[in-house]
C-alpha cells in the first residue's frame, strides 16, 4: 500500500477574494446548491468535531438539516457522547467536503440546544422507522450485547407505538445549532496553491480575509 503516491491534481475553476459573496452564509448556501446540482450523495454530510473538558477530540459524520437565523442545524440522541462533548464544552467545527468539486468549507462557532418546537417538527418529518429508532438507541454509544437485543427493542417500539398513531418526541433526543464565528471556503487550486477565503465574525461583522494555502 503505498499512500504517498495517492494524489489528484486540481483543475476547477477557483475562489477569489472579490467574487466570494460578502456574507459567508449566502456564499455557503450558493456552494450547497452547486454541490447538489453536481449530483453529490448527501452534500449535507459534515463532519462534527467536539471536545469534552478533557480536551480529547472526538469526530463523527452527521447531517446539516438547516440553516436556521445564521445557525447550522443537526438533531442527534442528547445520551450521545457529541451531546455529552458539547454539555461541557459548546465549542465545535464543522467541515463539509464536496471532492468532486474541489471543494470544502470549514466552519467553527459554538453550540447550543434547538428550541423543542424546532426538535418536534423535525422529529416528526423523520420516516416511521427512523423515529422508532430513535427511541431504541436511547443510550447511543453505550455498549449493548447484541443486535440482535436492538431488534428485539424495535420490535417492541413498534408495538408500543403503531405506524398508524403519532410517535412522541424522546425527551433524550433533539436538536443543536452551531453559531458560526469562523467560515472558510477551500477551492482546490493547481500547484496546491490552494485558493482560502474566510470569514471572522468580529463585532457582529463578518471580516474577510484570503489565507496562504
Amino acid at each position: 500500500m503505498k499512500l504517498a503516491e495517492l494524489r489528484e491534481n486540481y483543475t476547477q475553476k477557483g475562489l477569489r477574494k472579490n467574487e466570494a459573496d460578502s456574507n459567508p452564509l449566502q456564499q455557503f448556501e450558493k456552494w450547497m446548491i452547486e454541490a447538489q446540482e453536481a449530483g453529490i450523495i448527501e452534500p449535507n454530510a459534515m463532519t462534527l468535531a467536539t471536545s469534552g473538558s478533557d480536551g480529547e477530540v472526538s469526530s463523527r459524520t452527521v447531517l446539516l438539516k438547516g440553516l436556521h437565523e445564521g445557525s447550522f442545524q443537526f438533531f442527534t440522541n442528547y445520551h450521545s457522547k457529541k451531546a455529552r462533548n458539547l454539555s461541557e464544552n459548546p465549542n465545535a467545527s464543522l467541515t463539509f467536503l464536496w471532492k468532486e468539486l474541489e471543494r470544502q468549507v470549514n466552519i467553527r462557532g459554538t453550540v447550543e440546544k434547538t428550541s423543542r418546537e424546532i426538535s418536534e417538527e423535525y422529529f416528526h418529518s423523520r420516516p416511521y422507522g427512523s423515529q422508532i429508532g430513535a427511541w431504541v438507541s436511547e443510550w447511543q454509544s453505550d455498549e449493548v450485547v447484541s443486535r440482535e437485543q436492538l431488534v428485539e427493542r424495535e420490535e417492541d417500539f413498534r408495538q408500543t407505538y403503531p405506524e398508524t398513531a403519532e410517535v412522541p418526541l424522546p425527551v433524550f433526543w433533539g436538536g443543536f445549532q452551531l453559531k458560526p464565528t469562523c467560515i472558510e471556503f477551500w477551492q482546490g487550486r493547481p500547484s496546491r496553491l490552494h485558493d482560502r477565503i474566510c470569514f471572522e465574525l468580529d463585532d457582529n461583522q463578518w471580516q474577510i480575509s484570503r489565507l496562504s494555502p
